[in-house]
């Protein structure tokens, strides 16, 4: 009965073996079937020094052997492979647990057949070490191959011979002749072992996006398979892409990890012993540890190359890394590899990679192994470190676009929620505004630039400002779009943008809004009825030569007046108008859960805005805008209009007297009649039209002062013998707060006192 024999060979992505299918493209092992009697498989030649060549047909009886890839030893010849096999029975590992990570593996071994030739016996060995999923960790989803051969022709019974769990017959490990303690990973047999290894250990690690997950995969990934404990060290601060460190070369441990406890032989886990190998790694050693130039440290270092601490320089590198008060115990012999992390362009840490004494020590191919996860890891830490850097520019970029706190306007109370569309792209053309102005109004302002690039906030950084300087100028909504709008055209032919703008009188309870493009507004009223406003489009902003328009509503106390972006609304899911039906009826059913005398609290209920996107990924930023009227009662409100004469001021004294005691505030009259008499006097003297005056009392009580020029007064040191310029002086030592703002007719000079 012929004897069926599984082998597997390496295969190039580019040439397919001759008589089989197509090579795996990621540089899978191909499997095939080779019948005993059989000519060998093709060997492979390397013509003319080609890395890819052909399978060329292999004479009969011919034996070619195939060159070893350069840095990885050559593989034991036929004759020996074969005479170490029949000397030794197949053996299966038992598989290191760690952390909840298990893993079988069940490994037959065959007898070659006859007249195949050895090339075809390059597959894994029966004493390779368990199969490891991704990351190198036992059992880390990929499942164990288990290879089982047909029966030999003349066994007993027609049975094979086959081994299973457990320690090879007679307890022996085959290549030191010693038994294997329960829960230990075999070494790794051939270099095969080795390159499945660091193929799925460097697939973890660059799994890893940020500098965490990085250091965590290298850890996961080389415990157990590869080390009992390893630890890494990094440079601290670490560089970022080609800037040059300043100061010395500073090492932190960043991360330890190690196998926390071993199996027994009847499999009750117990503690690892605490001399060879202490419970906390970080515990026992410098957390940070300076490189003196020229120092042992700093050689191996500077030799990049992995090396193990058997000799006098190694071993003086690794003391001086781990510190000379170190409570860590180190193995004897070759079982600590000291490997440098070299990044793109200088070495930014350290990896120590230690086997308890029990454990086969670490072989010279170890350190090709060693090399391979400093190098993944280097490079991944550098590249981690520059995404860091990106994301906290684009963080600042936003938070320095978007306004940092909103103000505290007399007469409205205001919230804001800002959400990028996505955490990889933190940055947008979303933006959204609330400016005081004179007369206790506001200007409230939402915008979206098109696009989620860094140009768009950038673009929206200075239609932001644009924003902010012209309603500085109190023009009214729509010559503020009109004027974004020629802002954006020079900004490029290809800029658009959509805003909305709003100015809120709470004296009058009115609100004047334009609209250039945006989704309109949806006000809440105090009963629970939600109404979107009947706004005019308009254009985008960009577009030109469109003319705005404006229109004045009523704000009734007690309304919320909400204003977004289009990524609140709009979706691959539903159109913009399903979504705004969608955000009234939401703030209806929110609204009616507090009554109809009590309105939603405004935090919460923006809370609960956003709480109707759902969860999964945004397809645009949102912006939004809440706003409670709240307004100023009538009877908290007087206004006087005055001829600018010299009367004036002595008539304005009086008129503030009154007032003050019909509000009950005599405490402030003494210093609002001083201040009043000196904001007037200093109109009457430049104005030619009726001078306005006009007190509010809310939380504090604010006086305002307008004329129709429009020079805005500055305060200046009088000198003794001058007998004005001391207005302005008072007005900043007694008032809690002053200013002057520029409007179209003219200007307004306030101050404000403190009630208490």
């Amino acid at each position: 009965m012929d004897s069926t024999r599984v082998t597997e060979h390496p295969t190039s992505f580019e040439h397919s073996q001759t008589g089989t299918g197509p090579a795996d493209a990621h540089g899978a092992l191909l499997h095939t079937s080779v019948s005993s009697g059989a000519s060998a498989l093709p060997q492979q030649s390397r013509a003319g020094g080609s890395e890819h060549s052909q399978y060329l047909s292999a004479e009969p009886g011919a034996h070619r052997p195939r060159p070893a890839p350069e840095g990885i030893p050559a593989q034991p010849d036929a004759a020996t492979r074969t005479a170490e096999a029949t000397a030794t029975e197949a053996m299966a590992v038992e598989p290191t647990t760690t952390e909840a990570m298990t893993t079988e593996t069940v490994t037959a071994e065959a007898e070659p057949a006859e007249g195949a030739s050895s090339e075809a016996g390059t597959g894994t060995d029966a004493g390779a070490s368990p199969g490891t999923g991704d990351g190198g960790t036992p059992g880390g989803g990929a499942s164990a191959r288990t290879d089982t051969e047909t029966p030999r022709a003349g066994a007993p019974g027609g049975q094979g011979r086959r081994s299973r769990r457990g320690l090879p017959p007679g307890g022996k490990e085959r290549r030191t002749g010693r038994g294997l303690p329960p829960g230990r990973p075999a070494p790794m047999r051939r270099d095969g072992d080795r390159l499945r290894f660091v193929g799925a250990a460097t697939r973890r690690i660059a799994r890893g996006m940020d500098l965490d997950e990085i250091v965590m995969g290298l850890c996961r990934a080389t415990v157990p398979t590869f080390s009992d404990a390893i630890l890494v060290y990094l440079r601290e601060p670490l560089p970022v892409g080609d800037e040059r460190p300043t100061g010395p070369l500073v090492l932190r441990l960043r991360r330890t990890d190690r196998i926390p406890v071993e199996r027994g032989a009847d499999g009750v886990y117990v503690p690892s012993p605490v001399p060879e190998q202490p419970a906390a790694l970080s515990t026992v050693t410098s957390e940070l540890r300076e490189v003196q130039p020229g120092s042992a440290l700093g050689e191996v270092l500077r030799g990049v190359r992995p090396v193990f601490t058997d000799t006098a320089a190694s071993r003086a590198a690794l003391t001086e890394l781990l510190g000379k008060g170190s409570r860590l115990t180190l193995p004897d012999g070759r079982r600590t590899i000291l490997a440098p992390l070299r990044g793109r362009r200088r070495v930014i840490g350290a990896a120590l990679f230690l086997r308890r004494p029990e454990r086969h020590a670490f072989e010279p191919d170890d350190l090709l192994v060693a090399a391979q996860l400093a190098t993944h890891s280097a490079l991944g830490i550098d590249k981690a470190v520059l995404y860091g850097r990106e994301a906290y520019i684009a963080d600042e970029l936003q938070r320095t676009m978007l306004p940092e706190t909103l103000p505290h306007p007399t007469g409205v109370r205001l919230a804001s929620r800002y959400l990028p569309a996505a955490e990889t792209a933190r940055v947008g053309g979303d933006w959204y505004d609330a400016i005081p102005l004179p007369g206790s109004r506001v200007a409230l302002v939402v915008g979206d630039v098109m696009g989620h690039s860094m140009t768009s906030a950038a673009i929206m950084g200075q239609l932001r400002t644009t924003a902010q300087t012209l309603a500085g100028l109190d023009l009214p909504p729509q010559e503020v779009l009109h004027h974004l709008d020629e802002q954006a055209q020079r900004l490029g032919t290809d800029r658009m943008a959509t805003c909305l703008y709003a100015v809120y009188d709470p004296v009058n309870h009115r609100i004047t809004i334009a609209n250039a493009g945006h989704p309109p507004p949806v006000l809440l009223h105090l009963g629970g009825r939600a109404e979107v406003l009947q706004v005019p489009a308009g254009a985008p902003i960009g577009v030109g030569g469109v003319d705005f328009e404006a229109v004045e509503l009523d704000a009734p106390a007690g309304a919320t007046l909400f204003l977004y972006t289009d990524g609140l609304v709009e979706s691959r899911l539903r159109d913009v108008w399903t979504g705004i039906e969608q955000l009234r009826e939401r703030l209806q059913a929110t609204a009616r859960l507090t009554g109809p005398d009590h309105p939603p609290p405004l935090e919460a209920l923006c809370d609960e805005v956003l709480d109707m996107l759902g969860p999964g990924d945004r397809d645009d930023d949102i912006a939004l805008l809440a706003a409670r009227f709240d307004g100023i009662a009538p009877s908290d409100v007087v206004c006087w209009s005055l001829d600018p004469e010299d009367a004036a001021p002595g008539q304005a004294r009086r008129l503030a007297r009154r007032t003050l005691e019909r509000w009950d505030l005599p405490e402030l009259t003494d210093s609002v009649e001083l201040l009043v008499s000196e904001v007037v006097t200093n109109a009457v003297r430049y104005a030619s039209r009726p001078i306005t005056l006009r007190l509010l009392r809310t939380d504090v009580l604010r006086c305002e002062v307008g004329d129709d020029v429009p020079q805005l007064p500055r305060m200046r040191q009088a000198r003794v013998t001058d007998e004005e310029g001391r207005g302005l002086y008072l007005v900043n030592k007694m008032a809690r707060r002053w200013g002057a703002t520029r409007l179209s007719t003219g200007k307004v000079v306030w101050f404000e006192m403190n009630r208490s």
